[in-house]
């Protein structure tokens, strides 16, 4: 696309954004300044209680990757494999201690210390000095082999184009690879600006993408995986480095890929802010939808994200899945958590009449069509058995004539809940309908303006 002026309009754009997301020569020189000096320290620690660790930088600020305005700093501690797991992450912790004295202990697949440092974030992790990638002993023994593959091959221009994709993924929301975000992550985010060479190819690409889209940067082979979008993991041929990245977050990339391409402009490159919705505006949205919201909102188990909202969204499927069962209409679902953790269901159809329809087997299918018969022959409060179409066919008494008194009855438990969510609603939850949802206005009022102002 040109614009007026007859020059590339998105050589214009991504130009303009270049200029805001590339790190300056002051910036980069002051994180290399911290950076040094954090990992002289975590060697100093390190070598003290093991001479045979190693200390370095991984990550997009050790790869070049990074937006200006980031202060991310990942110093990976490395012990022989020959340490036992127990070993090291007391090394791990003293290290990561004295690195960062003010830091807090934090734990992913085994712990680790975060802190901040001179204005930085900053993560001080113990791993094992495998091999290569596809000996791991836990996951993050295979960060190095990621930080050193795109280090021989990312040039200045390169990077630059990399930072370009992130800004616009984290622009349009989809940038993060934590099981809330279930986007693109940083590593996935280069290795396909890599194997299609720059950002405009990314977008061309994925404007077309069938998916599953499957690459394989170093012609591994492909194993087996059943997402809608496969990059195996150059260092390590069975991972899937998309494996997070939902079909959802894939077809949003797909759909501002498009719109960037159709209309190249900056304001894509920024997230769009709608502001919190008032209690009022939260009523108003419902009374004119016409449709009955209900949310079930509870204090949030102590848990981080990444095991938290894996067990919200599962809730939620099994309670909207329960619902539609039982007959009522189900529109929409969302899930939110803080302090407290919210499920919503907003239902087109909340009530029921008493009867329901329930077909039996045909009538010449003896053994189970007697059966059907006998079972409801003498239930008074059922209308038949009647033949119908051939078989038999009984309008029975339905057991909750509302979605309110299913949500607040005992049989909210035997839907397939996630363990924490479950014991959190078995001690207290509020139930809200209706209009009742303006209450979560304080605490969700951005989430519920996304909501209630759905777009790609």
């Amino acid at each position: 696309m040109t614009d007026d002026a007859g020059g590339d309009a998105f050589e214009r754009v991504t130009s303009e954004v270049a200029e805001r997301v590339d790190p300056g020569s002051e910036e980069r020189e002051r994180l290399r300044a911290v950076a040094d000096t954090l990992v002289e320290r975590a060697r100093r620690a390190a070598t003290e209680r093991c001479p045979d660790a190693d200390v370095l930088r991984v990550g997009s600020t050790a790869r070049n990757t990074w937006i200006s305005g980031d202060r991310d700093i990942d110093v990976f501690v490395r012990f022989p494999t020959g340490l036992d797991r127990e070993t090291l992450e007391r090394y791990g912790l003293a290290v990561g201690h004295e690195t960062l004295p003010e830091g807090r202990e934090e734990y992913a697949e085994h712990p680790y210390v975060s802190g901040e440092f001179e204005g930085f974030d900053v993560d001080v992790v113990p791993c094992f000095r495998v091999e290569s990638a596809t000996e791991t002993r836990s996951a993050v023994d295979r960060t190095p082999f990621h930080t050193r593959y795109l280090q021989e091959r990312l040039d200045d221009e390169l990077a630059s184009e990399i930072r370009l994709a992130k800004g616009f993924l984290k622009g349009v929301g989809i940038y993060g690879s934590d099981l809330r975000t279930r986007g693109f992550g940083g590593y996935l985010t280069e290795l396909l600006v890599c194997a299609y060479g720059g950002f405009r190819e990314l977008c061309e690409a994925a404007a077309d993408w069938q998916p599953p889209v499957e690459l394989d940067p170093e012609g591994h082979g492909r194993e087996s995986f059943a997402d809608p979008l496969v990059v195996i993991d150059p260092t390590d041929p069975e991972r899937n480095v998309a494996a997070v990245c939902s079909a959802e977050s894939v077809a949003r990339f797909q759909h501002h890929a498009r719109d960037l391409l159709a209309d190249p402009r900056a304001e894509l490159f920024e997230p769009d802010d709608l502001g919190p919705l008032s209690a009022e505006a939260v009523a108003g949205h419902v009374e004119r939808r016409g449709t009955t919201p209900l949310a079930l909102s509870f204090p949030a188990p102590d848990l981080v994200d990444d095991q938290l909202y894996p067990q919200l969204r599962k809730s939620l499927a099994g309670i909207a899945r329960e619902l539609e069962d039982r007959g009522f209409d189900v529109l929409r679902t969302a899930t939110f958590a803080a302090e407290d953790a919210v499920l919503l269901v907003e239902l087109a159809v909340a009530s029921l009449p008493a009867v329901e329809r329930h077909e039996g087997p045909p009538v010449a299918v003896r053994s189970h069509a007697e059966g059907f018969y006998d079972a409801y022959a003498d239930e008074p409060a059922a209308y038949g058995p009647y033949v119908e179409g051939g078989r038999y066919v009984v309008e029975r008494e339905r057991e909750f004539t509302s979605a309110r008194a299913f949500l607040e009855s005992d049989r909210l438990f035997d839907v397939a809940l996630g363990a924490h969510v479950e014991t959190a609603l078995e001690e207290d939850y509020d139930l809200l309908v209706g209009e009742d949802l303006a209450a979560l206005a304080d605490p969700f009022g951005a989430e519920l303006a996304r909501y209630f102002d759905p777009s790609p």
